[in-house]
C-alpha cells in the first residue's frame, strides 16, 4: 500500500529545500520534458526585489472556522515593506469565533474592513464578496490558514513594475505543517516571464493545476477584464482564473524565493473533499470547457489548446484502473506536476 501523505510529504520537501537553489531547475526541466520556455528572463542580477514606488495591493481572506489561523494570516498581510495594503476577511457564517476575532483585527487597524455573510455562502463566492471591495491596483487570495513571505508583495510589484504586459505572477509555497510556521527564504532572486497564451497551452498539455494559490498576484485591470471567480468550480476555481488570465495577459514568475507558506493539514478542503480522483477530474474537464467557451474562444489556436486539454485528461483517465489506484495516482500526480513547476518554473 503507498503511503500518499507521507509520499506528498517528501515531495514538498524537495520543493522546499530546492526552491532556492538553481541547480534543481535543470534536472527537473528534464523530468518534466516540457516544450515551455520562458520568452524573457531577468537574471538574479537584474531582478528588483522591492518597487520605486508603494503600490496599493488588496488581500481578500475569506475565512470559514479559521478564527484561531486568522491573526497570524492578517498579520503577514499588513507587515508586507514597500508597499501599501487593504485587507479584506469575509467571514462566511462561521460558528467559531472568526467574527469576534475579524471585528477585533479591524477595530485595531484602519487597513482591515470586514464582510459578515448572513448565510454560508461558501469559499467561491465569499471571496468574490470581497473582491467587490477592491481598491487595489494588485490582489492576493489569501486563505486563513496561510501566510505571506515578508517582502512577498514588494517583489511581486517590482516585477509587475518592469513588465507592464503580465497579468499574474507566482512563486514558491513552502509548505508546512509545524505549529509554528517557517520563515521564508529568499537566495537569488530572478524572473521568468511567458507570453500567456503560451503558458496556457502548456496548462491544457499538463491538465494540472501549478499554483497553490497564496503565492499568486494579480493584476486589477486583468481581473476586471476577465471577471471573478466562478461558481459553477467548487476546488478548481483558482486554476479556472489562472487560465483566463493568461488568455489576454503575461505571465511570469519569481524564482528564488519563497512567496507563501502554505500550511498543509488534515482539515483542509484540498485535502478532504476535493481530493478524490473523480471530483479532481471532473473539476478539471469544467475548468478548460469553462475557459474555451468563455474568454478563451478568441484564442487564435482555441480548438486545438481546447482538444490537448481534453487529450491530457483522458490520457490521465485511462491509466487509472481501479477506483483506489485512481485515487493514488491522481495524487502523485498532481504533486509530480507541482514539484515541475515549483522548483523549475516552467
Amino acid at each position: 500500500m503507498i503511503d500518499t501523505t507521507r509520499l506528498s510529504g517528501r515531495l514538498h520537501a524537495f520543493v522546499d529545500d530546492h526552491s532556492t537553489w538553481g541547480g534543481a531547475a535543470a534536472l527537473v526541466a528534464f523530468l518534466s520534458r516540457s516544450p515551455l520556455r520562458p520568452a524573457t528572463s531577468v537574471p538574479a542580477i537584474r531582478a528588483a526585489v522591492a518597487p520605486g514606488r508603494r503600490a496599493l495591493v488588496s488581500v481578500v481572506i475569506p475565512c470559514y472556522n479559521y478564527g484561531h489561523f486568522l491573526r497570524a494570516a492578517v498579520a503577514s498581510a499588513l507587515n508586507q515593506p514597500g508597499v501599501d495594503v487593504q485587507v479584506i476577511i469575509v467571514n462566511d457564517k462561521s460558528p467559531d469565533d472568526t467574527a469576534a476575532i475579524a471585528d477585533e483585527l479591524a477595530s485595531s487597524d484602519a487597513r482591515v474592513e470586514v464582510v459578515h455573510n448572513e448565510v454560508n455562502l461558501g469559499h467561491v463566492a465569499s471571496f468574490n464578496r470581497g473582491l467587490e471591495r477592491v481598491t487595489g491596483e494588485f490582489l492576493v487570495r489569501l486563505d486563513a490558514d496561510d501566510l505571506l513571505t515578508s517582502g512577498s508583495l514588494a517583489r511581486a510589484v517590482a516585477l509587475f513594475d518592469s513588465f507592464d504586459t503580465v497579468g499574474l505572477v507566482y512563486g514558491n509555497p513552502r509548505h508546512f505543517t509545524t505549529p509554528e510556521p517557517p520563515n521564508g527564504r529568499v537566495g537569488r532572486v530572478s524572473w521568468s516571464v511567458w507570453s500567456g497564451p503560451e503558458w496556457l497551452a502548456e496548462r491544457c498539455r499538463q491538465g494540472v493545476n501549478c499554483i497553490t494559490t497564496p503565492e499568486a498576484i494579480l493584476r486589477m485591470s486583468v481581473v476586471d477584464q476577465v471577471g471573478p471567480l466562478d461558481t459553477r468550480l467548487r476546488f478548481a476555481q483558482d486554476m479556472e482564473m489562472w487560465c483566463r488570465v493568461a488568455a489576454v495577459s503575461d505571465v511570469a514568475r519569481i524564482n528564488g524565493a519563497d512567496q507563501a507558506l502554505h500550511r498543509d493539514h488534515a482539515a483542509s478542503m484540498s485535502a478532504n473533499e476535493g481530493s478524490p480522483f473523480e471530483i479532481d477530474l471532473a473539476e478539471r474537464r469544467l475548468v478548460f470547457d469553462l475557459v474555451f467557451s468563455g474568454i478563451g474562444a478568441a484564442l487564435p489556436n482555441a480548438g486545438r489548446l481546447r482538444a490537448l486539454a481534453q487529450e491530457s485528461l483522458d490520457r490521465e483517465a485511462r491509466q487509472h484502473g481501479s477506483p483506489r489506484i485512481q485515487r493514488i495516482a491522481c495524487r502523485v500526480g498532481n504533486e509530480l506536476a507541482y514539484v515541475r513547476w515549483s522548483v523549475s518554473g516552467i
